[in-house]
């Protein structure tokens, strides 16, 4: 299956506005995300959707493929959808532009996973939760999966509920689960959900993948031993950065 790897990225984060151009590393944040997905060994093609000419031209500085989208766009979603339609790919994997340190093993996954299951629309990732004070944190979004990994619940919420007792995060099964937000799609199928409307369910939690469970569509769950660290905020691009430059002195 031809897998194309589509990074959605946008100018104005509410949260942390210009995030792909953050350059303090030496190279903007855009490319550091754009060459961990080129990692992997499943895709066959990486490229940036983005509605801002600032962040196409950085792409174009650093070699990249970038395809403009509309501005109208809600969600990234939405944004790498409308990208894929351009493509002749049969998977498309939805990485976030604020995924600098993103397992390419993990990105190999979400192909393999779609591929053992042929009757799932979407993959997706999720690890162990190890802490309580992690499992309440709404922040956090937790997933419950069926036998089989399939989906049956994502929430804000601590999932799953534990009625006698306190709930156990050791043990070689996972029960707890946090969702990372990587998907890979299908690619009619992500086209036809860019058109799907949105449910109740999705817009209490705030989380946009309920839409799928509740038109009756299957996401398929994958288990990684440990969360990518993601930007959201200032403090975490700091913390990137120290990160890299860790690295860098290390690898002189």
């Amino acid at each position: 299956m031809k897998t194309a790897i589509i990074i959605p990225a946008r100018y104005a984060s509410s949260r942390l506005p210009g995030k792909p151009l953050l350059r303090e590393t030496g190279k903007y944040l855009a490319p550091h995300v754009y060459e961990r997905a080129c990692l992997g060994g499943r895709a066959n093609q990486v490229i940036i959707a983005t509605d801002d000419p600032r962040i196409m031209a950085a792409v174009q500085s650093f070699g990249g493929e970038a395809i403009s989208t509309r501005r109208s766009h809600t969600t990234g979603t939405d944004r790498v959808a409308e990208a894929a339609e351009r493509l002749e790919a049969d998977i498309i994997i939805n990485l976030q532009g604020d995924e600098p340190l993103v397992d390419p093993a993990s990105l190999d996954l979400l192909p393999e996973l779609l591929a053992r299951h042929p009757d799932a629309p979407v993959a997706t990732l999720a690890v162990p939760i190890r802490t309580e004070e992690q499992w309440r944190d709404p922040n956090c979004v937790k997933v419950v999966v069926d036998l089989e990994g399939r989906a049956l619940y994502f929430s804000r919420g601590p999932i799953p509920h534990v009625r006698d007792g306190r709930p156990t995060f050791a043990g070689p099964t996972a029960m707890f689960l946090q969702h990372q937000g990587v998907y890979a799609y299908r690619r009619d199928f992500l086209i036809e959900l860019a058109r799907l409307p949105s449910v109740p369910l999705e817009q209490l939690e705030k989380l946009e993948q309920l839409r799928i469970l509740a038109h009756g569509h299957r996401i398929q769950v994958g288990i990684v031993p440990q969360a990518d660290i993601g930007v959201d905020t200032y403090d975490d691009y700091r913390r990137f950065v120290a990160l890299y430059r860790r690295r860098a002195r290390a690898a002189a």
